[in-house]
């Protein structure tokens, strides 16, 4: 797999994750391993990585994901509302809903749940704009689900449980000044059909020197 392939087909993997096919732990370690050679702030290296496994406490995590998917799927605008004067969006934006419904209804089933974190003073985040910290962390967890890829595994960026983040921390037992980033679903994936994207094109969202 090329560099390029690898960045345009290391897409959100929701209704092909396997959810009946085991992961061994060296794949997921193999992955963190890679990940761990991401940029950090300082070269600090603060993060922490759960990976869960247990089939209890993936349960609790998923009915936390699932309780804010539910309000946040009723809360927001149809498709057609977000996109009036674009079809095309419109049926994608039907398809990816599909497929995020599908994996709240699915998450408990995932085999291994990975949970990004960051040790933090006090556990309080900073005020003001916070891209220094989450620029710790998230670059790592990019850069696990593109090692994730060449492993055969598939992921999903998901940060909808943060909603009930001190409920998820009681589940993981993590300490008061360890803050969750994100949680990412990892299992095998079935096919092998991952193509590039539809985005907008750069010239839409291309600045140069000012807006």
């Amino acid at each position: 797999m090329t560099p390029e392939e690898l960045l345009t087909t290391t897409r959100t993997v929701r209704k092909r994750l396997d959810l009946t096919r085991p992961v061994p732990q060296e794949l997921v370690e193999r992955a963190l391993t890679l990940a761990l050679q991401a940029p950090t702030g300082s070269n600090r290296q603060d993060w922490h990585w759960i990976v869960v496994t247990d089939p209890g406490k993936r349960a609790e995590l998923a009915e936390l994901y699932r309780r804010s998917y539910n309000a946040y799927r009723g809360a927001g605008p149809s498709p057609e509302e977000r996109f009036p004067s674009d079809e095309s969006r419109a049926a994608t934006q039907h398809r990816v809903q599909n497929s995020a419904d599908y994996l709240s209804e699915h998450l408990h089933e995932v085999p291994v749940l990975v949970v990004p974190a960051i040790t933090v003073p006090d556990g309080k985040l900073p005020p003001g704009n916070q891209a220094g910290l989450w620029g710790s962390i998230l670059p790592a967890v990019w850069s696990y689900m593109l090692a994730a890829r060449t492993l055969g595994l598939g992921t999903a960026y998901t940060s909808l449980h943060l909603v009930y983040e001190k409920e998820a921390a009681e589940v993981l037992g993590l300490p008061r000044d360890v803050r969750q980033a994100a949680l990412i679903p990892t299992a095998f994936h079935t096919g092998d059909t991952f193509r590039p994207a539809a985005r907008q094109p750069l010239s839409e969202v291309l600045h140069r020197d000012r807006w």
